[in-house]
């Protein structure tokens, strides 16, 4: 199938020619359809897969005219946000439709003046929009398309009683569509009360990392960590890498010791300014920066192409986080390598991250690195991470080493 069998506005398909794509993804070509029918719809699809079209491409279809404001698209951040808005551009290229974008954390002043402008679709942060609709100057009386993207990361960032405030303030005669990257119970439950009879489109095993990505761990003494990212990072061949940090204060320590190091890096965190966040995108995706020091602001949603590798300095402890993590490489089919760096007290985190996927991680040494003991070490390349019980007994340290890919 291609685009040109979706049934898509001849403004929409002379924008998808116009941006280089030829055939739908599996969630494109199964979405959009009954999008276009009018049905809600449940999407879920791995990380990288094309659900932004999916929603984006069938809205500037219904929507081929200028009008009233009629759709909204609700992001967790300002990142995603932005990026989506950014492809509703592209689509709605050819079309005389206008497109707007509030976030937080900056003045209401150019975004009112859009508002009074008129927008036919708005792409919103629910704590920005929900200020806009309690002072009075947008209102929700004739939205006709509701999405509710990332809705896993929605939840996740408490945004629950702000989405159904949104949804009271929508007429009930509406289109709702929820795109998630996992669909967790709470989620089946903001789609039971807020969608009508919903379609679900499921691209691949929930919980389940892209194919073509290559994992590795690689078990540290906790004082060794950074001697081992550098290492990591001095013998590895890539392209673009983005290393995940828990905390805001460890990426920014990780990113400094990094610059000491000669490395070309730049640090993503919530507490840098909007300009500085889109400036450290911007000169990562031009290849000004080839590493990224993010915390997991950076984990879902952002379009950032060509990374070739993704290293957890530091282990998730959401186990959903790790699939979000590495699926920033490996996209559209692209190969990649996620490596992580884990010690004797991320054992638990680790195990459950195994038990999550369904899989083994291969375990990995670094040949002629200096490694201090850790009973980690004596971890097989298939052994489960669950076998090692910290703090019980002696491992005797394996023979084995490993190089490492590209």
């Amino acid at each position: 199938m291609g685009f040109d069998d979706l049934q898509l506005s001849d403004d929409a398909r002379l924008a998808v020619q116009a941006a280089g794509y030829i055939t739908p993804t599996p969630i494109q070509e199964q979405a959009i359809p009954p999008v276009l029918a009018g049905r809600d719809v449940i999407g879920s699809a791995q990380t990288g897969t094309g659900k932004t079209a999916a929603f984006t491409l069938p809205m500037a279809t219904r929507f081929a005219e200028p009008g009233a404001f009629r759709g909204l698209i609700v992001e967790p951040t300002r990142e995603l946000a932005l990026q989506v808005e950014a492809s509703l551009q592209v689509f709605t290229k050819f079309s005389p439709l206008r497109v707007g974008v509030m976030y937080g954390g900056v003045g209401y002043g150019a975004q009112t003046e859009k508002i009074r402008a008129g927008m036919d679709i708005w792409v919103a942060t629910p704590g920005r929009l929900l200020d806009f609709i309690e002072r009075g100057d947008l209102s929700l009386n004739k939205i006709e398309m509701l999405v509710l993207d990332e809705a896993d990361r929605l939840l996740d960032m408490g945004f629950l009683p702000d989405v159904r405030r949104i949804i009271n303030q929508c007429p009930k005669e509406r289109q709702t569509l929820l795109f998630s990257a996992t669909i967790a119970p709470e989620i089946q439950s903001l789609a039971k009360w807020a969608l009508k009879d919903p379609l679900t489109v499921q691209i691949g095993r929930q919980n389940a990392p892209t194919d073509t990505v290559e994992h590795a761990l690689f078990p540290v003494a906790a004082a060794q960590k950074f001697e081992l990212l550098l290492a990591l990072l001095d013998r590895t061949e890539y392209k673009s890498v983005i290393i995940f940090c828990r905390t805001k204060m460890g990426a920014d320590h990780v990113a400094s010791r990094l610059l000491s190091a000669k490395h070309k890096v730049i640090a993503l965190h919530s507490d840098r300014s909007q300009r500085e966040r889109e400036e450290a995108l911007l000169g990562f995706r031009e290849g000004r920066y080839e590493v990224l020091v993010a915390t997991d602001i950076a984990s879902r949603g952002l379009d950032i192409s060509g990374v070739t590798h993704v290293i957890n300095f530091d282990v998730p402890e959401h186990t959903e986080d790790y699939v979000h993590r590495i699926g920033r490489t490996g996209r559209a089919h692209a190969e990649g390598d996620a490596f992580t760096l884990f010690t004797a007290e991320d054992t638990p985190f680790v195990a459950s991250i195994e038990r999550f996927i369904a899989r083994v991680i291969p375990k990995r040494r670094l040949e002629n690195f200096k490694y201090l003991y850790t009973q980690l070490l004596s971890l097989k390349e298939n052994d489960p991470v669950a076998k090692i019980r910290v703090g019980g007994g002696r491992g005797a340290i394996g023979g084995y080493s490993f190089g490492v890919r590209r």
